[in-house]
């Protein structure tokens, strides 16, 4: 073989290598990314695989509801219409229109006549207009709609049913001009466009409108759960959609029915909740009676409690909002200030206040708890056997705790004099309780701030807990604590206070509160339950009883007794919390601010319900004392809430001497028959008339007033009802209100601290000054303690 033949045999052995390789690779690479597509990426190719011989529809879930303690709905879904646009086939269905229109010019011509086609530009033009009014949308948004490259186009979500069914009716019969029928008669001709069709959706509503509605929360525009227990407990009510799957031809139209598949949607679960909406209705009522009386700049707030469970039975935040209308600013006054702004500031500022609005003030802010707290320096002062009932504590105005350090004073400044525990408690003593607490010492001190679970949060089933700030141990100096001991410096969220609060007066368990009481499936079916959770025992069961026992005595007694209910047994303390972002170190007076407070319980020897009212800040050109501003509301509201929840009055022998009577009716009796029974009720009456039977009465039947009080028997038809006017009693003691009312011819009850006091006046009365009304009706007084020596 020639040199030449063994190059070009070498050559081609060379070549045949290089083009095997090549080949080899190109192998190589065909089967990774045949691995790759195939079981790497499997899934993303299938599902574009699927979009595009599958189409979908969700079917909606029904978000479950919420229902109060009794089952009133408090938040629901119902259906409501997405109205879209298939763009492809609107395209479709209007040139196949106008097409039509030029084949039946064509024949008209054919035959000899003629024919105006149908101007479907304007009826498109028409329908735009008709569309945007109905769903309230620009209408170029509807004719770019219209030109989509897309079969599947939203216009407008969460419409009502007679809209949407008054727009199916129009797309269904566009009237397109008139036709003779069989009969000869003119009647519409029209046209349909299948391609705007609706879709069902859910929106979600609240019946109760503004009822606990910073706890309830509220959803997104997609359902979704943003605030309050529609978010914490979202993944419970939202459900599971459905999906209807349909299979397409090559050019993307959706095949017959056969080739379709549904799955349903699963409804959401309900939830059902501890809240009373009665009691939510009288705490709500009275918390904006009292922001509007005292001006509460920052919002006021309120919760009802079991105090053996946890369960709350109503909180709620004053001013609240719509939550149907959550992103609308509830209160006129900071709309008023929004609306004032420039421009510029507006959004930023409208974003706070909305924001602020939505917050749970019970469990999201933090304050002051002031002079409430003493409650629980006095429970662990008892449980150390550090304080005795009879211990005294003598009070000079001041007490210097540290050398170099100014005196630290009581809020009254002359001082208390000598006085034993429960003097002290009642009288709201500062010294006694730095005493109280120099005697815990830090350590132990700390040791039941924590125990009562004022370090940490307390765990309800609500978002957004705040955590308390303290003095931690290592900082507390005696400085530290004794402020501490009276209930400054450290700030708590209200819902820790009254959790606190009820372990120190339910046998000293601490209990973790809960909203939700069970949720509930479609079926009926229980998912979860919610039991009292006991974290921990406080205190003893001989301590509680103790304070109890104190605490009672702080409403008989002195200050508290703003919150006397005749018949009950109320215990309780107030607080009044000096405030300056967060500092209470301020000492320009006209720079401070106040947190107002107050926490009750009943009955008193075996509590049940617990009650808490804050306001952060009124106006202190008015009252910022908790015994006057806080204390006269909670009494209102347990005055309802005790009857409500089969609590029924038990008499001492003093007031069941002193109680209010109920006026008989006496109409038609005789005036001896008549006479005789007021005389066995302890009542006076006055006679008007000649007739001899009882015609009419002053007050009338059922009416409650005074033993001693009047009632005018009418014995004959009268044109008038001999009306007197009706003085101003306010600020006056019982004896000269008594002299007045009777000397101007009325009767009247009283409500609040017991009259018979020496150191009540009348804070307020039901009828105006000045007006007139009929002879011996009745007027409610309301006393109080002027007692702005009690913190």
């Amino acid at each position: 073989m020639s040199n030449r033949d063994e190059t070009t045999a070498q050559m081609k052995t060379r070549m045949n290598i290089w083009v095997l390789g090549a080949m080899l690779v190109l192998v190589v690479a065909v089967i990774i990314n045949l691995f790759r597509v195939s079981i790497l990426q499997n899934k993303k190719y299938q599902d574009m695989a699927n979009k595009s011989h599958f189409g979908s529809i969700t079917i909606p879930a029904n978000r479950g509801s919420i229902y109060d303690s009794n089952g009133k709905i408090l938040a629901q879904s119902a259906t409501v219409y997405k109205i879209y646009i298939d763009p492809a086939l609107f395209r479709k269905e209007l040139s196949g229109y106008i097409e039509k229109e030029t084949e039946r010019q064509a024949e008209a011509a054919k035959n000899g006549g003629s024919y105006t086609p149908v101007d479907y530009a304007a009826k498109k033009q028409e329908l735009v207009q008709f569309l945007a009014q109905k769903l309230d949308i620009e209408e170029q948004t509807i004719l770019d709609a219209m030109e989509k490259n897309t079969q599947y186009y939203v216009l407008k979500t969460q419409v009502e049913k007679p809209v949407a069914d008054e727009i199916l009716e129009y797309v269904n019969n566009v009237v397109v001009g008139q036709q003779v029928d069989e009969s000869g008669e003119i009647k519409n001709r029209t046209v349909s466009f299948a391609s705007i069709t609706t879709e069902s959706d859910t929106k979600r509503y609240y019946p109760q409108n503004s009822m606990a509605a910073a706890v309830i929360g509220f959803t997104n525009r997609d359902g979704d759960g943003l605030y309050g227990l529609e978010a914490m407990y979202d993944d419970y009510l939202q459900g599971t959609d459905g999906k209807t799957i349909s299979a397409k031809d090559v050019n993307g139209n959706e095949m017959p029915y056969r080739y379709s598949k549904t799955y349903a949607a699963q409804d959401g679960n309900s939830l059902y909740l501890t809240i009373d909406t009665t009691l939510q209705t009288y705490l709500e009522s009275n918390l904006t009676e009292m922001v509007s009386k005292f001006q509460v700049a920052n919002r006021a707030c309120g919760i009802i409690m079991n105090a053996k469970t946890g369960a709350l039975l109503a909180m709620a935040t004053c001013p609240g909002f719509d939550l149907n209308e959550p992103y609308a600013i509830a209160d006129p006054t900071v709309q008023a200030y929004l609306d004032s702004l420039p421009e510029e500031e507006y959004k930023a500022a409208y974003v706070d206040a909305r924001e602020k609005q939505w917050k749970n003030k019970a469990i999201t802010e933090l304050y002051q708890p002031g002079s409430v707290f003493k409650v629980i320096t006095a429970s662990a002062g008892f449980e150390e056997s550090v304080v005795k009932l009879s211990d005294t504590f003598t009070c000079t105005g001041g007490v210097v705790v540290a050398d170099g350090v100014p005196p630290i004073h009581c809020h009254k400044r002359s001082g208390h004099g000598t006085q034993n525990f429960t003097t002290a408690l009642t009288n709201s003593c500062n010294p006694a309780f730095m005493e109280i607490g120099r005697r815990l010492g830090a350590n132990h001190f700390f040791q039941y701030f924590s125990a009562f679970g004022l370090t940490e949060k307390t765990g309800i089933d609500l978002p957004g807990e705040a955590t308390s700030y303290y003095k931690p141990l290592e900082e507390m100096g005696p400085v530290e604590l004794a402020a501490c001991s009276f209930g400054q410096t450290n700030i708590v969220t209200p819902i820790e206070m009254i959790t606190a609060y009820a372990a120190v007066i339910n046998g000293g368990y601490l209990m973790k509160p809960y909203v939700v009481s069970k949720i509930v499936d479609t079926d009926g079916n229980v998912v979860m339950t919610s039991e009292p959770e006991i974290r921990r025992q406080v205190i003893s069961e001989e301590t509680s009883s103790t304070m109890r026992k104190a605490l009672e005595d702080v409403v008989n007694n002195n200050g508290g007794s703003n919150a006397y209910i005749k018949g009950y047994r109320i215990g309780g303390k107030s607080g009044t919390s000096q405030k300056i972002g967060g500092s209470t170190s301020a000492t320009d007076e006209d720079d401070m601010q106040y947190v107002a407070s107050y926490v009750c319980f009943a009955p008193a020897d075996d509590p049940e319900i617990i009650l808490l009212i804050m306001a952060d800040e009124p106006n202190k050109t008015i009252s910022y004392y908790g015994s006057t501003v806080a204390v006269p509301y909670a009494r209102k509201v347990l005055e309802k809430t005790l009857p409500y929840l089969g609590y029924y009055p038990e008499y001492t022998e003093e007031e069941q001497a002193k109680l209010d009577v109920k006026v008989p009716f006496l109409e038609d009796e005789s005036l001896e028959t008549a006479k005789a029974k007021l005389d066995s009720l302890g009542l006076k009456y006055e006679v008007v008339g000649e007739g001899e039977n009882v015609y009419a009465q002053t007050p009338i039947t059922g009416m409650q007033v005074p033993k001693g009080g009047t009632v005018i028997l009418y014995s004959e038809p009268i044109e008038t009802e001999n009306p007197v006017t009706v003085p101003n009693v306010v600020g006056m003691k019982l004896s000269q209100a008594n002299a007045l009312l009777a000397a101007s011819g009325l009767n009247y009850v009283t409500a609040g601290a017991s009259a018979d006091r020496s150191d009540v006046t009348i804070v307020s009365q039901s009828l105006e000054a000045g007006t007139s009304v009929p002879k011996w009706s009745v007027m409610e007084i309301e006393f109080a303690v002027n007692d702005h020596q009690t913190g």
